[in-house]
Formats: C-alpha cells, sequence, structure tokens
C-alpha cells in the first residue's frame, strides 16, 4: 500500500507540468499524487484473475461520478478503499460485510491481479476496483455527499523526517476525504509507524468537519479489520500499530 505525496521543492519537474491548483480548490497543484511508481511482476494466476474477472470487476476510469448502482447491480452502503495492495484485507472485510460495497483503488497491477484472484476463488460479488491514482478518482469519480466509509491502511510512512510533506494525510487530501463522505460518514486510517499515527490524528482533529469516535485518542482496532501476517509479527516483536476512526458530523 504505497502512497506518494510530492512536495512543492521535491517534484518541481512535475509541478512545472501541471501548474497550480484552480480556484475551484482541486488538488492539482504541483502534481499531487496518491502513489510512487514502483516495478512489480504479474504472476501467471495473476495474469489469468486480470483476464478472467477484470471485464466484471476493474471500472475504468472516468472524469464523471461513478454510478455505484449500476457498477454493484444495486443500493448499498459504499466504501472506498485507497491502496490495498495485494488485496487480502480488503477480501475479507468484503467477505464479512456482504450488505456493504467496496471500491478498491490500487495503481499496481499485481495488486490488481492478487485481489481479482481472491474475488474469484470466493465469488465475492460486492468490490469493484478502479486501477488510477486516488487523488483524480476522488475529484471526479467520487460524487460529493456520497460515501458512507474509507478506509487507508498502512500507507507509506516516508519514515525520513525531510520526506514527511510527501505523506499522504495531509489537511488538503483530508478535506476531499470529508467532502465525499456523508454526514455519519466514517475515515479509518492504520499505520504502525508511530509518528505518522501522531500526525494523522493531528491532521484529523484539525479537521472542523470530522470528530473523533474515540474521544481524543486513537481508537480499538474495529473488529472488521483483520491483522495482517505483517502486523502480528510486528506486534510479537513488540511494536504498536494504532487505528483512527472519525466521522463527519
Amino acid at each position: 500500500m504505497i502512497h506518494d505525496f510530492p512536495s512543492d521543492q521535491d517534484d518541481k519537474s512535475e509541478s512545472d507540468e501541471t501548474g497550480e491548483a484552480k480556484d475551484s480548490g482541486t488538488l492539482r497543484h504541483r502534481r499531487i499524487r496518491s502513489f510512487v511508481t514502483r516495478a512489480g511482476r504479474v504472476s501467471t494466476g495473476q495474469r489469468r484473475a486480470l483476464d478472467e474477472f477484470g471485464p466484471r470487476f476493474v471500472v475504468p476510469f472516468t472524469p464523471q461520478p461513478l454510478d455505484w448502482d449500476a457498477a454493484f447491480g444495486r443500493t448499498a452502503p459504499r466504501v472506498l478503499e485507497i491502496g490495498f495492495g495485494m488485496g487480502a484485507t480488503t477480501a475479507e472485510i468484503a467477505s464479512a460485510r456482504p450488505a456493504d460495497d467496496f471500491l478498491g483503488i490500487e495503481v499496481h497491477e499485481p495488486g490488481v491481479g492478487a485481489l481479482l484472484k481472491l474475488i474469484g476463488e470466493q465469488e465475492l460479488t460486492n468490490i469493484r476496483v478502479v486501477q488510477h491514482d486516488a487523488v483524480e478518482v476522488l475529484e471526479h469519480m467520487i460524487a460529493p455527499d456520497s460515501l458512507d466509509g474509507v478506509h487507508i491502511y498502512f500507507p507509506d510512512p516516508w519514515h525520513k523526517a525531510r520526506h514527511h510533506k510527501r505523506r499522504l494525510i495531509q489537511p488538503k487530501f483530508v478535506a476531499l476525504l470529508v467532502s465525499r463522505l456523508k454526514p455519519g460518514g466514517y475515515i479509518h486510517l492504520a499505520t504502525d509507524w508511530q509518528n505518522y499515527a501522531e500526525q494523522m490524528l493531528e491532521v484529523l482533529s484539525a479537521e472542523p468537519a470530522l470528530e473523533n469516535t474515540a474521544g481524543s485518542d486513537y481508537a480499538p482496532r474495529p473488529d472488521y479489520r483483520p491483522v495482517t501476517k505483517f502486523e502480528r509479527r510486528g506486534l510479537k516483536l513488540g511494536h504498536g500499530v494504532w487505528d483512527l476512526v472519525f466521522k463527519r458530523r
């Protein structure tokens, strides 16, 4: 689950291409992206899943609001996940919450193929995938006041201090997320980097439209979010994991 939030200075060439933000308040200034490009090999099984299940479960990016009812064939609560990695957590949550619909955003093809493989193996029908930059999907495909929830689990912590400005969870990005939530909708974040958890708590607490479900602290891990193998290994070594759950007022 890798995300990239380029800074003004570190990505001058990209900022020159796109210019400043428009008066509409979108996040196009300095070419903000929700990911960092990385290479990855698509396995035979993932390629087969892409070919077999992609036409049904992958939603092409289009610069217009997604018709969720048409995409899923029903009307149900809508949850957006940003950066689902290899998709194991997404599939497990979707399986445990069959009454909800999940739209997962991931740019890396091996991850998309891995999730499609799980969809086929588990016969899941309540997941759709967009293989595109999350900021552009939020700006163009997600209508205001339309989401019941947002999941962002273990985004890239950019652990070096000089790279903290690249982190995904920043005030402008959170404001965009909030604008897409219904009143009462939630944002659920998780990280295993304490410094990033502190930043997340600070940024979300400063957003006036959000309310911390845990008072002024981190939230207990909700039952629906499974503990990953990587997370379990870290916990055994004494590493912490922090969940945050905020709701739109």
